[in-house]
């Protein structure tokens, strides 16, 4: 099947458009947040983005219950959004009811979701959240938002912006950084918190395995297209791994110190063995050190190489003890380990957010998810530049990776060079000069 061909519409989508005009029109739309009781059982849900997380993120809201229903779905590619229709029908065919008009393809297809339907699943490319958060909040919609909540300081601004504006709305927005629903982990963070294993001293973050979903490039694709196509592996999409795989570990973390900020990083990283240009313009291995409060440390530890060790981990070291986050197990003063039931954590976000639309009291992620992105954004440009970074420089930048419009015609900001390569970053002050502006 070909992908969609760009019509008129999606190559004048401007910036304004694809960000901010949209949330002015939709919010004529805007609902009570219990409207979908009001006419009937049924708890309406439009999918935006329908690569692997998103197809199974609908999957796990439909889990949540038998009045959640499917009903529209977006993306850019035509070819990906019939696989995951295909897909959801297969595995609900009575939850799942996207008819072919409901079926949006384009850079605008999010916008015609949103009308339509209760809560919104926002899982497309990371560069597109924070706009598509900031119409679906104006619509007066609930929000189910993947991770990462930005992958520059302007998204997580106005992301953080959407946060508060659906609070006061009265509206649940729940996250996609799925370890705070994984109830083993729930419980042995709840003892850390507690005083189990003592002060904190320092925490290991490790999340190094190999490269995540490449794609080639396909027959008749020009640079945009491709790029979008493999958008895990070009920075202006996807912010590196820093942002799409620590992110989770980091998340861990700042919630084992009560979700505030560092006060600086520095870090270190570079391209070694993913250099051909199917791995995009990335690094492929990254450490960063977070410095607290207190003298406490952060170590975190990312690649994406072939042939190499792989782990994912959290440890956290105290003055009575150390903890094992993902084995659920505390030793030392206290020792314990977590033999609780261990339902699917991502069937249990969802069930989180839709129980809470269902009794009427708003539920919102607000408090951690613009935080923990930060924390991913600051170790890129920590790891990128090969400087100590603080924290209010980092919240001072105003480079954005934002594009003046979107279209398949429109050129990316990173091109290949001469041997066929996407050029990387190169640590050092015009690296610094470029992330911190």
């Amino acid at each position: 099947m070909r992908d969609a061909q760009p019509t008129p519409r999606d190559n004048a989508t401007s910036r304004r458009d694809f960000m901010k005009a949209s949330a002015l029109a939709a919010s004529a739309l805007a609902v009570p947040a219990n409207a979908h009781a009001a006419g009937s059982d049924v708890i309406k849900i439009g999918l935006i983005g329908c690569g692997g997380r998103g197809t199974e993120a609908a999957n796990n809201a439909m889990n949540a219950g038998q009045d959640v229903r499917l009903v529209a779905m977006a993306d850019i590619f035509k070819e990906r959004l019939d696989a995951s229709r295909t897909h959801l029908k297969a595995a609900k065919p009575d939850q799942c009811q996207v008819a072919d008009d409901r079926c949006f393809v384009g850079f605008d297809a999010y916008e015609k979701v949103i009308a339509c339907v209760d809560v919104v699943l926002i899982t497309p490319a990371s560069h597109f959240g924070p706009g598509m958060l900031q119409a679906a909040v104006a619509a007066g919609k609930h929000v189910f938002c993947e991770k990462p909540h930005g992958i520059d300081v302007p998204g997580l601004q106005a992301e953080k912006a959407a946060c508060a504006e659906a609070k006061s709305k009265g509206l649940s927005l729940v996250s996609g950084l799925c370890w705070r629903h994984d109830l083993g982990v729930r419980e042995t963070m709840k003892r850390v918190l507690g005083g189990a294993i003592g002060d904190i001293v320092a925490i290991q973050e490790n999340y190094v395995s190999a490269p995540y979903i490449v794609r080639d490039r396909k027959p008749g694709h020009n640079e945009m297209t491709h790029q979008l196509w493999n958008w895990y592996h070009f920075n202006w999409l996807s912010g590196d791994q820093t942002a799409q795989q620590l992110v989770h570990s980091l998340d861990k973390a700042s919630w084992a110190l009560g979700d505030r900020p560092p006060l600086r990083a520095w870090g270190m990283g570079g391209r070694q063995t993913c250099v051909d240009a199917r791995y995009g313009d990335q690094l492929d291995h990254q450490a960063v050190v977070f410095e607290y409060p207190g003298g406490v440390r952060v170590y975190g530890f990312t690649r994406d190489q072939e042939q190499c060790y792989t782990d994912t981990s959290d440890f956290i070291l105290g003055t009575k003890g150390r903890c094992d986050v993902l084995k659920h197990v505390i030793t030392g003063e206290t020792n314990w380990k977590y033999d609780g039931p261990k339902p699917n954590m991502y069937d249990v976000e969802h069930k989180f957010l839709f129980d809470a639309i269902r009794a009427g009291k708003p539920v919102n992620s607000g408090d951690y998810m613009v935080q923990s992105s930060a924390l991913g954004v600051m170790a890129q440009v920590a790891c990128y530049t090969g400087g100590m970074v603080t924290w209010d420089e980092l919240m001072s930048s105003r480079r954005t990776f934002s594009l003046p419009h979107y279209g398949w015609d429109v050129e990316p900001p990173v091109k290949p060079g001469p041997d066929g390569r996407y050029p990387t970053a190169m640590q050092g002050e015009a690296e610094r000069k470029l992330w911190l502006m």
